[in-house]
């Protein structure tokens, strides 16, 4: 396929699935600091691996559309298991339930007990199956709502002394109890509760600001580094903190650097120093053209 119909798609898919497909990008690819070839190549590879398993068991795995990359990040499951999951899936159809996963050659009570928590089925017959409550935790969730019926889920706002009573009925502990009663109350995508991405309209206003900022708004004012004077001051984003200072994206394809002694001391006191994705205003200090590379020096003083 053109390069740039596989492009295409990769964008599509990245916005249908976008875990699915970030999973199969080196971690290492993605820029993890300037730093990242003077440490332990494996230990790094170790942390980071670790990070992205972090990242897939919370936000779970739809057992039925994730690839064999994807379920290698799930907790108990190798490379030659989610082999085995996939195949299965190619040849006995969609998973209708969890406990269907032990008809996997390969996956027995050990294993399905590390994984099934992190493996949605959506769908299915039993609704648990698409939260991240535990197959074993069924039982004494179908306990409490024989007591409590459809008020089941108004425990989470409950008192304390409530919710111990309801996690001694159900034989759990207390700290379980909260976790299901937040899966069945927080059952939506939590992609859903972020603000919507904002749809820039680059050169229609020249002064664009963002909310709450004192700075030009330079991608959605649509300037370029041609059009960029000592002293402007514009909207910027930390993309990268180094012990010199910190890289900031300000909109105009080159990002400029903000270094640690144009940072107000007061500031770095009371609020610290800037973590990536902080929203700050900066100001032009200098621009120069070394070749094909652009170098913006920023300041916040």
């Amino acid at each position: 396929m053109d390069v740039t119909m596989r492009g295409a798609v990769s964008i599509a898919r990245r916005l249908q699935d976008p875990l699915a497909e970030l999973v199969k990008i080196d971690p290492q690819s993605l820029g993890v600091g300037l730093y990242q070839h003077d440490v332990d190549q494996k230990r790094l590879a170790l942390e980071l691996r670790g990070v992205v398993e972090l990242c897939v068991n919370t936000v779970g795995v739809d057992l039925n559309t994730a690839s064999v990359r994807l379920l290698e990040h799930v907790a108990g499951l190798s490379a030659r298991l989610s082999k085995a999951v996939v195949q299965y899936r190619d040849e006995q159809g969609v998973f209708t339930e969890r406990d269907h996963l032990l008809k996997v050659k390969g996956i027995g009570q050990k294993t399905f007990v590390q994984a099934a928590g992190f493996l949605r089925i959506h769908g299915g017959p039993n609704a648990l199956d698409s939260t991240a409550i535990h197959p074993e935790s069924y039982p004494a969730v179908a306990s409490l709502r024989k007591v409590h019926g459809d008020k089941l889920t108004s425990l989470h706002q409950a008192s304390t002394e409530r919710i111990q009573a309801a996690a001694k009925e159900g034989g759990l502990g207390v700290e379980t109890l909260k976790d299901i009663l937040e899966q069945l109350n927080d059952v939506q995508d939590p992609r859903q509760k972020l603000p919507q991405p904002v749809v820039k309209s680059v050169g229609e206003n020249a002064n664009a600001r963002r909310p709450g900022s004192r700075g030009i708004d330079a991608q959605q004012a649509g300037l370029s580094v041609a059009d960029l004077k000592p002293g402007m001051v514009l909207c910027g984003t930390v993309r990268n903190v180094v012990a010199f200072g910190a890289f900031i994206d300000i909109g105009v394809q080159h990002d400029g650097l903000l270094h640690v002694s144009k940072y107000p001391q007061a500031k770095r006191q009371t609020a610290g120093w800037p973590q990536v994705n902080d929203p700050l205003d900066v100001a032009i200090l200098t621009i120069e053209h070394v070749g094909h590379r652009v170098k913006i020096s920023l300041s916040m003083q």
